[in-house]
């Protein structure tokens, strides 16, 4: 099984660093979530572990090997990355869409196989989206489209997926079904999930362990329960709160209990 390391990572924009010094371990098989406030710099760190942003120094390493020295279609096999936003231009049919991140496993010229056809529908039921395999990409819902990427995500048989504020702009139910579906694909097909967060309940409940960006430093590194408590929440995102251990799941739970006033020039 494949994971994911960051070696002291300083990366940023032109000459500006927006993250300095940040180093974790993603296990295998498990589903690591980077939290934070905005500004904090998840998105940043997020695309140099994808290899989409090279870092001023440090290495990020999947399954023991540099990122940046992996041939782009290798990597393409062994992990997937689904950003937060999408442009899809073009009207593909869903069933088009999914069936593209195949490309990997083909060669430069070759036509898709029965092998390829028989995964995208293989996966489109398992996301329940096979209803819709016909239809036109920018006629979904968000949830459905969420799914749709997710798929075209997991037909390239990726050990590692990352996805970038995943829940964005889904509601509760969408969170939910979402985030359920990762942690069965990590616990039943030994798949690793670096995930980006902003709900810390869901992170607390989903995830297996956790960092919690500040300034662009780890302020916080562990399992839910060692990352999520009432100093971090005021130390980082200036609120209070009490939080509390769900008897049955043995996860955190927050309650907000308003700000601190505490001025850290956040957005």
């Amino acid at each position: 099984m494949t994971g994911l390391t960051a070696e002291r990572i300083r990366a940023g924009y032109q000459d500006r660093p927006v993250v300095d010094d940040v180093s974790f371990e993603v296990e295998p098989r498990s589903i690591f979530g980077l939290i934070g406030p905005n500004g904090s710099g998840k998105t940043t760190l997020f695309k140099c572990m994808c290899g989409l942003l090279r870092p001023f120094s440090g290495t990020i390493r999947l399954g023991g090997e540099d990122v940046s020295r992996i041939p782009r279609r290798r990597l393409a096999r062994m992990a997937a990355f689904i950003p937060q936003v999408h442009a899809v231009t073009f009207p593909y049919t869903v069933e088009e869409y999914v069936l593209m991140g195949r490309y990997p496993h083909r060669g430069r010229l070759s036509a898709f196989t029965r092998e390829d056809h028989a995964i995208v529908d293989e996966t489109m039921e398992m996301l329940r989206i096979d209803h819709v395999r016909r239809q036109r990409i920018q006629r979904l819902s968000g949830g459905e489209m969420q799914r749709v990427f997710l798929a075209c995500g997991l037909v390239q048989r990726p050990e590692i997926l990352l996805m970038d504020e995943p829940t964005a702009h889904l509601d509760i139910g969408h969170q939910v079904r979402l985030l359920t579906m990762l942690r069965t694909l990590s616990a039943e097909r030994g798949l690793t999930v670096l995930v980006t967060l902003h709900d810390l309940n869901l992170a607390g409940l989903y995830c297996t362990s956790l960092a919690l960006l500040d300034r662009g430093l780890i302020h916080a590194r562990g399992t839910p329960g060692e990352v999520i408590t009432r100093d971090t929440i005021e130390h980082v995102y200036g609120l209070r709160s009490q939080v509390a251990c769900d008897p049955y799941l043995n996860r955190p739970h927050v309650y907000f209990l308003g700000s601190c006033e505490r001025e850290n020039g956040e957005s």
